[in-house]
C-alpha cells in the first residue's frame, strides 16, 4: 500500500469517526432538549431519522476503508 493511499484511508476513517461522535452528541442533546422545551414528538422522529442516515453513511465509509485496506 502506498503512503498516499494510507493517508487517504486514514482521513476517511477519521471523518467517519467524527460523523459518528458528532451525530451521537447532537442526538443525545436533542433527546434531552426536545421535551424540556416542549417540542412535539415528530421533531424527535426527524432527529432520529437524521441520526440513522448519518450512522449508515459512516458505516458505508468504514466498510469501504476496510475493504480497500484488505484488498491492498
Amino acid at each position: 500500500m502506498s503512503g498516499e493511499q494510507d493517508k487517504e484511508h486514514k482521513h476517511k476513517g477519521q471523518v467517519a469517526s467524527l460523523v459518528i461522535v458528532i451525530t451521537m452528541l447532537i442526538w443525545i442533546a436533542a433527546q434531552w432538549v426536545g421535551p424540556a422545551v416542549g417540542l412535539p414528538g415528530r421533531y424527535a422522529l426527524l432527529v432520529d431519522f437524521a441520526a440513522i442516515g448519518a450512522l449508515i453513511w459512516a458505516l458505508v465509509v468504514t466498510l469501504q476503508v476496510w475493504r480497500a485496506r484488505r484488498d491492498s
